[in-house]
């Protein structure tokens, strides 16, 4: 008998949906939202969100700038703020449009999360977040703490005691299991990463080293995550942070947009109709790419476009949000393999609640194969000496997929930008990359540089 997902056989889904067809078969895609929203057609009454929501995370963000600062020395000159800088890629557009035959109007950059201090990655924005503010919960309901006090008193050793009879547990590809790791260790929290199978070794090491218990999987991402949820829901001290369901996280990283936004206008770029905004967000279960859309489209409307982008053999999110079906199926359903090299991206299902969120926020979706990754970061080296790792340099091909991409001409022409393309600010999110050994960096880059001479 023919294998059914849902009722309906692979066949009867690719003629329903094309695009699966070419999913299937491993090659790069453009996926247009048809969903897409008027943000002011937009409610999200039953899932809990507001722009307050987003407010009030930043506040807890600020609360908390001086415990970081006095716990990680590293975040002194901002303040506590963990945030990253803007950087213009001039010699990597010019890079790009050489090597892939394209001309990127407008101005490109990099939203540099790679070199995020802390976690060395974009999970420091939700992880850490959802530390804090369970950290700040227990504080707060045993009146060890008050909103007025100077936060960086948690750091004291009544505090450290205090937290150790709680645990928090996580399941994670790797970085966000760093965030939760280094975050709740230096609190004192007693801390349980579940990993899958593609997790790199010196993300496992790392984590032991900061006392960290680590539980390894021979299965995928959903597996670790499944497992360490069951586990968590046994120990009545135990918070399981939750990268499939988590508001916490979504809000932690959502709060990136109201910095973003401070440092596009110091910048002086500005954001409307004339001069659109295209954000490209490498995505995995889809918690930070989600976050960060929902509150960039709260703040710029329709005059930001959010793109996700998957590698080809762990396309989650666009067969979701293509099929209609969210995480009622698997990349695995339709025979795709979920082996990738941009690790933090490899995730065969994806998020329910950010898919929810997504349906009509989202412009699109693109996918892109290992090699690009690789030739990708290569380029970025050489022309900015900008180290990242493979899954954050998925994002760099965003602008030249837009605009050699069928579906993408067609979306530019749908929302009558052609004539304003060349006022155009296109950002690249790179999600991770400072963390990673210096000799795993070297062997990333002369990956690279070999598949670009071939």
């Amino acid at each position: 008998m023919e294998k059914k997902i849902l009722d309906k056989t692979i066949e009867q889904w690719i003629k329903e949906r094309p695009i699966i067809s070419d999913m299937i078969a491993y090659k790069p895609v453009f996926w247009v939202n048809d969903d897409l929203k008027d943000q002011e057609a937009v409610t999200y009454d039953n899932l809990e969100l507001a722009w307050k929501d987003v407010l009030e995370a930043e506040e807890r963000w600020i609360r908390f700038a001086p415990l970081i600062s006095r716990l990680f020395p590293e975040t002194e000159k901002q303040n506590g703020v963990i945030e990253s800088a803007l950087v213009e890629l001039s010699n990597m557009k010019d890079a790009i449009r050489n090597r892939y035959k394209g001309t990127v109007e407008g101005r490109m950059f990099l939203k540099c999360d790679n070199d995020l201090p802390v976690a060395g990655s974009i999970k420091a924005r939700g992880g850490i977040y959802e530390v804090l503010k369970h950290a700040e919960h227990l504080a707060l309901s045993h009146n060890l703490l008050n909103k007025e006090q100077d936060y960086s008193i948690l750091a004291e050793t009544e505090f450290k005691q205090f937290f150790s009879r709680y645990s928090l547990a996580v399941g994670s590809t790797g970085n966000l299991g760093l965030s939760i790791g280094i975050m709740g260790a230096a609190l004192g929290f007693k801390v349980t990463v579940h990993m899958s199978a593609d997790a790199k070794q010196w993300k496992k090491d790392l984590l032991r080293s900061k006392g960290v218990t680590v539980v390894e999987y021979e299965s995928d991402y959903s597996k670790a995550v499944e497992e360490g949820r069951r586990l968590a829901l046994q120990d009545p001290m135990c918070h399981f942070v939750d990268d499939e369901h988590s508001k916490d996280l979504f809000l932690g990283y959502s709060a990136a947009a109201i910095r973003l936004k401070r440092q596009l206008a110091e910048k002086n770029i500005k954001v409307d109709k004339q001069n659109p905004l295209f954000v490209y967000l490498p995505c995995g279960v889809g918690g930070a790419p989600g976050g960060i859309c929902f509150g960039l489209k709260q703040l710029f409307k329709e005059d930001v476009h959010c793109f996700f982008v998957e590698p080809t053999h762990s396309p989650c999110m666009l067969l979701g949000l293509a099929t209609g079906e969210n995480d009622h199926v698997s990349v695995q359903d339709f025979g795709i393999d979920n082996i990738t090299e941009g690790d933090g991206l490899a995730v065969g299902r994806a998020s329910g609640f950010v898919g929810k969120v997504m349906e009509n926020l989202l412009s699109g979706i693109y996918t892109i194969e290992d090699n690009d990754l690789y030739k990708l970061l290569a380029l970025l080296k050489d022309t900015e000496n900008i180290e990242i790792e493979p899954s954050a340099a998925a994002s760099l091909m965003g602008p030249m997929a837009l605009i050699k991409e069928k579906a993408g001409v067609a979306y530019i022409r749908s929302r009558k930008l052609e004539q304003y393309m060349n006022a155009a600010t296109h950002i690249a999110w790179a999600t991770g990359g400072s963390f990673v050994p210096v000799d795993m960096k070297e062997d990333f880059y002369e990956k690279g540089k070999r598949l670009l001479r071939e």
